[in-house]
C-alpha cells in the first residue's frame, strides 16, 4: 500500500515537472484553436496526441473543458485581443493572449520563413528577431497576424556517414528544440501555416515525417492538408501548395504534376478567387541562381502559366538557403517570385554571375525571415535578420528595401 502510494506520488511529481507548450493552431475573425502538449516523446502533442488529462481553458469570461490536447473556441469578436489560460489538474500550463482577425480589412501583416527547423544558434537568433518584430508591431493598426512557411520545417540530424540521418521529425521529441522551443513566445499568439519541403517527408528523410507534420500543425479549415487555401479580411487569398514528392506510402512521387489532383484544385481555386491579392507559397523555387539547388522552372512551368493567367503578382518559396527574388517579365509571367530559405539553414556561396541567366534581380546570403505588409494594392517585403540585411543586385550594387509589389498591372 505504501509502495503504491509512493509510486503514485512520483508519477504525479513527474507529470508536474514536464514542460508544456501552448500554441495557437488556427485563428479567424470569431474563432481560435488552442493546442498544448509536452513534445517529449511519441505523439505527446498535436491533433491525435494522447490526452494529458482534462484541461480547463479560461477565455472571454468562460471556462471551457477539453479532454483533447486542443480546443476550438467560437463566438469571439473580430479584431479583438483576448487573454487565455490553460490548466490541467489545477496546474496552469500556459497563459497568454491573441488577437482575432479582422472580418474585413484593407491591410494585413505577416511573416514568411523557410528552411528553418535545425535547432541551430542561427535559427534561435532569427526566432528571437521574429518575436521582437511581432512585439514591436503588436499595438499598431497592422499587427502580425500569422506566419507562412516555405517548407523544410523540421530537419533531421546528420550524425555521420555510418548512422545517417536521425531525429528527422518523425517523433514529437524531434520538434521540441526545432519548433516549440525557439518559437514558443510567438506561437502562443499567432499560428504557423506551413507548406511541405523535401525534408518534411520521404523525398529526403523519413516517410513518417509527413504524418507528424500533418498532426502537429493545425490548418485553415481545421483539417490536415498537404495543400489548402485561406482568406484574410476579404483582401488576400493565400494558397499553401505542395511542390514535393513526399508520400505516405510507396516511393516518392511528384504532387505537382499538371494532370494531378492538386493542380486541378489549384485551377479551380485560383479561378474562383475574387480577392485583390492571390498569394501562393510553397517550397521549390521556380527561379533560382543557386548556389546549390537547380531551379524548378521546367517542372513548375504550368504553375507559372496558371499564376499569370489568374492574376497572381507574387509567390513565396524556399529550398535555396538565402534570400532571392526574380525579375518581373515575360519569363516570370509577370509574377515576382521571392525565395526565403534561410530561417535556420544558410548557404553563403556567391551567385551574382548566375543571376541574369536565372532571371534573378536581387539576393542576400544571410539568415533571415520576411516581414510582409499589405495595404490596399501595395505589398512591401522586408528581409529581417539578427543584424541588418544587405541586399545586392546582379552587379553587386545595394538594393533598397522593402521590395514593393503591386496588385494592379
Amino acid at each position: 500500500m505504501v509502495r503504491a502510494s509512493l509510486l503514485a506520488l512520483l508519477l504525479t511529481a513527474s507529470a508536474w515537472a514536464q514542460k508544456y507548450y501552448v500554441y495557437v493552431g488556427n485563428l479567424g475573425p470569431d474563432t481560435v484553436l488552442l493546442a498544448w502538449g509536452t513534445a517529449d516523446g511519441k505523439n505527446t502533442i498535436g491533433r491525435s496526441s494522447a490526452s494529458r488529462g482534462e484541461a480547463t481553458v479560461k477565455i472571454a469570461g468562460r471556462s471551457l473543458v477539453s479532454r483533447q490536447n486542443w480546443i476550438v473556441v467560437a463566438d469571439l469578436k473580430p479584431d479583438t485581443p483576448y487573454d487565455y489560460e490553460i490548466s490541467i489538474g489545477g496546474r496552469s500550463i500556459g497563459k497568454n493572449g491573441f488577437r482575432t482577425w479582422a472580418q474585413r480589412s484593407s491591410k494585413v501583416a505577416f511573416f514568411v520563413i523557410g528552411d528553418w527547423g535545425n535547432a541551430s544558434r542561427e535559427q534561435y537568433a532569427i526566432a528571437k528577431a521574429m518575436l521582437q518584430e511581432f512585439e514591436k508591431r503588436s499595438g499598431s493598426d497592422n499587427p502580425v497576424r500569422f506566419v507562412l512557411t516555405t517548407g523544410d520545417n523540421i530537419y533531421g540530424d546528420v550524425n555521420n556517414f555510418v548512422f545517417g540521418v536521425k531525429n528527422t521529425g518523425n517523433e514529437d521529441s524531434d520538434w521540441a528544440s526545432k519548433f516549440f522551443e525557439p518559437y514558443q513566445g510567438l506561437i502562443a499568439h499567432v499560428p504557423f501555416f506551413p507548406s511541405l519541403g523535401n525534408h518534411d517527408g520521404n523525398e529526403s528523410e523519413s516517410r513518417r515525417d509527413l504524418a507528424v507534420y500533418l498532426d502537429n500543425f493545425f490548418f485553415p479549415g481545421d483539417e490536415a492538408a498537404r495543400y489548402y487555401r485561406f482568406n484574410y479580411g476579404g483582401l488576400v487569398d493565400f494558397f499553401g501548395l505542395d511542390s514535393t514528392t513526399n508520400t505516405e506510402s510507396g516511393p516518392p512521387r511528384p504532387a505537382y504534376f499538371e494532370d494531378g489532383r492538386q493542380f486541378a484544385w489549384m485551377k479551380a481555386a485560383l479561378a474562383e478567387s475574387k480577392a485583390a491579392w492571390k498569394v501562393p507559397y510553397y517550397h521549390h523555387a521556380v527561379f533560382n541562381a543557386g548556389p546549390r539547388h537547380a531551379p524548378s522552372e521546367r517542372e513548375l512551368k504550368h504553375w507559372v502559366q496558371l499564376f499569370s493567367q489568374t492574376g497572381v503578382k507574387v509567390a513565396f518559396n524556399g529550398h535555396e538557403h538565402n534570400f532571392q527574388y526574380s525579375e518581373v517579365n515575360q519569363r516570370s509571367g509577370g509574377v515576382r517570385f521571392v525565395t526565403s530559405g534561410a530561417g535556420g539553414e544558410l548557404r553563403a556561396g556567391g551567385i551574382q554571375n548566375k543571376m541574369s541567366g536565372a532571371n534573378m534581380a536581387g539576393w542576400a546570403p544571410e539568415n533571415h525571415f520576411l516581414l510582409v505588409e499589405i495595404e490596399g494594392d501595395v505589398m512591401k517585403i522586408t528581409p529581417i535578420g539578427a543584424a541588418p540585411i544587405k541586399v545586392l543586385d546582379a552587379s553587386g550594387q545595394p538594393v533598397k528595401m522593402p521590395l514593393e509589389v503591386r496588385a494592379t498591372k
